[in-house]
């Protein structure tokens, strides 16, 4: 499968800004484009790339005052065939985790695992370990949180998300991610491009995505708590403990977004 995908995004700014981006496809996805990816910018400023320690490809530049676009349009691809759930795969012991794995079981920015470990502990607790925890999670968590573009808000953490019980992609993933770690099951945040492929086309307009994944048996397992299924055509762009390491944009100054559009469908383009 062919898969057509990219943004446009617009900020506008009162002075010279700083800015750091994640706006990449992640570097393990790379070899499935049909051509290397191109970020444009309009006005053409100078700009850098590196790899971060979550291995996301950023970019940082200082965007001049007035407005500063962002595009990108690429073809990858994809196996076309739906995510695999990993029925029945084991949880490891804590001590027996690799190094730089421990890291996804912490608290971080907005997954405040010292504030739901005792309702995490009461509600799985007596829940076999691994797979079987992980789903009722993922359950339990779809069905808390009331999804809405309407209630976006940037600074919600998971514990804010768990009683407000509202909110967007992000927040189910960090509610999802934080029950996991207060359960000892490593969990990272993910975000890219999800379309809506092999379901029905959702009428709102197309945005990036978050999810998680899960460290079972010794690897990654793609989840997510939002759609809560398996899904066809997710291209990863970031990951990191939370939203902050993932943030597809930081602006170390005012700014303002003025322009959001985002593109991923199948194609038969070449």
């Amino acid at each position: 499968m062919l898969i057509k995908a990219g943004f446009e995004i617009s900020f506008a700014y009162p002075g010279a800004t700083p800015m750091l981006l994640q706006l990449h496809v992640h570097p393990e996805r790379e070899p499935d484009l049909l051509a290397p990816e191109f970020i444009g910018l309009d006005p053409v400023v100078p700009f850098e790339t590196y790899i971060d320690q979550f291995g996301n490809r950023c970019t940082r530049l200082v965007a001049p005052k007035g407005t500063l676009t962002l595009s990108n349009s690429f073809v990858i691809r994809d196996s076309g065939v739906q995510e695999t759930l990993p029925w029945g795969a084991g949880q490891a012991p804590v001590n027996e985790l690799p190094h730089d794995v421990i890291v996804f079981l912490l608290g971080s920015r907005y997954c405040d695992t010292d504030l739901l470990a005792t309702e995490a502990w009461s509600r799985f607790g007596n829940i076999e370990g691994g797979w079987q925890r992980v789903h009722a999670i993922l359950d339990y968590t779809h069905n808390r949180i009331q999804f809405g573009y309407e209630h976006a808000r940037a600074d919600r953490t998971a514990s804010q998300a768990h009683g407000e019980r509202i909110g967007v992609c992000r927040d189910f993933a960090h509610l999802a991610i934080t029950l996991c770690r207060c359960m000892n099951i490593p969990a990272r945040y993910c975000t890219g491009y999800l379309g809506d492929i092999g379901v029905p086309p959702d009428p709102a307009p197309m945005d990036f995505s978050a999810w998680f994944e899960v460290y079972l048996d010794g690897r990654w397992h793609t989840v997510d708590a939002r759609h809560n299924s398996p899904r066809i055509g997710r291209i990863l762009m970031a990951r990191g403990r939370d939203a902050t390491d993932a943030a597809i944009s930081t602006a170390f100054g005012a700014n303002k977004l003025v322009k959001f559009t985002v593109v991923t469908e199948e194609t038969s383009e070449i």
